[in-house]
């Protein structure tokens, strides 16, 4: 009877072991990823239960919560809603909540563990529950110029401040309205959901982030000529041969500078300063093959490619290959084969460029504030890493301001403004629409703002579209817009 009731005893002690021990999991160790898990209706619906907290922009809510008279009891609103789409994202009663609406979710519905003594506070004091609210770092009237100028086109534009990687506008287009999705009706989510996702212009994606990537084209020479530079076996002054064509070794494939003939004055060689100003794709494929892949994936990665920036929202990697064989890297090296970038990443090159060379990681939010007005987090500028030295930095924004005075980004010019720019015009198929380009920053001799447009489909123009005629005058509108506030 005692080795019975012994072998019960264990037994009930281990179920207890095993329960306490999974108890603890669940409660301790993996509370705050099942809680972020989108999966988890119980926190979306929880969400709903209270006064979400707003999305501020300059103190202007662009998303809130107001009361609704069913089951949800809040109704979240976005005024201006296609104009910040891609920046707060949606939270639907059904599916995954979107944009910084999902990545601080558990900021903005209260439940975060940093607002546990609000809650109780609130709750001895009789106040209804509520959330933490967001401020962002979008700068209106940059967020608005961007918006204007993209006008109908497709595609996007990132402006940050090259000293804190702040981001001060990110637009995307073609979008949506998120008030569509938060309507308190399931089927009427997913019907206009599933009528999004069918939309050949694919406006659920934010391409100022990801979706789709672009071959960088011309842009991307801006990271090769830091590669070069950083070297030490390369100067402004170095040439290279300037032919009219350059067939690359063991294939038939040919490369031509944009416009063809060769690249300048025309001479029999070519110094990196004019190749880049000019933008010249031969002595670029010339200089690639001398560097290396490993050389110029290196670079590229210390300005952040291969690597994916939370700002807080999760972004897309901007991709360099590796294991690129000599007429692959040459193609690489003015930004085609199978390289890939998103405009933010783009933007931190010219942001690198005009930080002496430091890179700062991107970043949406400025501070989360509970109801009390308590800040709960303040997010300041962090770097990344050094990318290239103070001397190359500087080398590089005088190359890229004589490309905007007297070379292939003229379009961007702005009086009494000293801007430093490149331009890019970057191929998709043999009969596809180009992918257009421009980036940059402002004042050159005192940074404020980094820049950079992206035009998909050519512009509408097919393979008449180059970045100089359309993204150049899209980014010196943005950049007198912000300039002139």
């Amino acid at each position: 009877m005692n080795r019975e009731l012994k072998r019960v005893s264990i037994f009930s002690l281990l179920m207890f072991v095993a329960l306490f021990v999974s108890t603890t999991v669940i409660q301790y160790f993996a509370a705050d990823d099942l809680a972020a898990d989108p999966r988890n209706a119980r926190t979306l619906y929880a969400s709903f239960s209270v006064e979400r907290g707003p999305i501020l922009v300059d103190g202007t809510p662009v998303a809130f919560s107001q009361p609704s008279d069913d089951d949800y009891k809040f109704l979240r609103v976005y005024p201006n809603g296609p104009l910040y789409a891609g920046i707060t994202g949606y939270i639907p009663v059904n599916g995954e909540a979107t944009g910084l609406e999902s990545s601080l979710n558990e900021y903005l519905s209260g439940q975060d563990s940093s607002q546990f003594f609000d809650k109780i506070n609130r709750l001895i004091s009789g106040q209804d529950p509520m959330g933490a609210s967001v401020d962002i770092a979008i700068d209106p009237v940059a967020q608005q110029a961007a918006w204007d100028a993209l006008g109908d086109y497709q595609g996007a534009v990132v402006v940050t401040e090259p000293a804190t990687g702040r981001i001060l506008a990110m637009v995307t287009k073609p979008t949506f309205d998120p008030n569509s999705m938060v309507v308190h009706d399931g089927a009427a989510v997913e019907a206009t959901y599933e009528g999004l996702l069918a939309d050949p212009s694919e406006p659920l994606i934010n391409r100022a982030t990801g979706g789709d990537m672009n071959p960088p084209g011309s842009v991307f020479k801006l990271v090769v000529t830091a590669a070069a530079l950083e070297s030490g076996r390369y100067t402004p002054e170095s040439t290279f041969p300037n032919p009219g064509t350059l067939t690359l070794p063991g294939t038939d494939s040919v490369v031509i500078n944009s416009g063809g003939g060769t690249c300048g004055s025309g001479g029999a060689t070519v110094t990196l300063a004019d190749a880049l100003r000019f933008s010249c794709n031969i002595p670029f494929a010339e200089l690639g093959m001398e560097l290396g892949d490993d050389a110029i994936r290196e670079q590229a990665e210390k300005f952040g490619f291969n690597h994916a920036f939370e700002i807080p929202t999760m972004t897309e990697e901007s991709v360099y290959p590796r294991g690129l064989d000599e007429p692959q890297t040459a193609l690489s090296a003015f930004g085609q084969y199978t390289v890939r970038a998103t405009p933010l990443q783009m933007a931190v090159v010219s942001a690198t460029i005009a930080n002496g060379g430091i890179v700062m990681n991107p970043n949406l939010v400025d501070q989360i504030t509970a109801p009390d007005f308590t800040p709960l987090q303040e997010f300041e500028g962090s770097e990344f890493g050094r990318a290239i030295s103070e001397d190359t930095a500087k080398t590089m924004t005088e190359m890229m301001v004589n490309g905007v005075e007297t070379g292939a980004a003229t379009n961007a010019r702005i009086d009494g403004v000293s801007v430093a720019g490149k331009t890019g015009t970057a191929e998709n198929g043999e009969d596809d629409p180009y992918t257009l380009w421009f980036t940059g920053f402002a004042p050159a001799d005192n940074p404020q703002y980094a820049i950079t447009v992206l035009v998909e489909d050519g512009g509408g123009l097919g393979q008449e579209g180059y970045g100089n005629l359309i993204a150049a005058p899209i980014a010196k509108q943005v950049l007198e817009a912000v300039l002139n506030k």
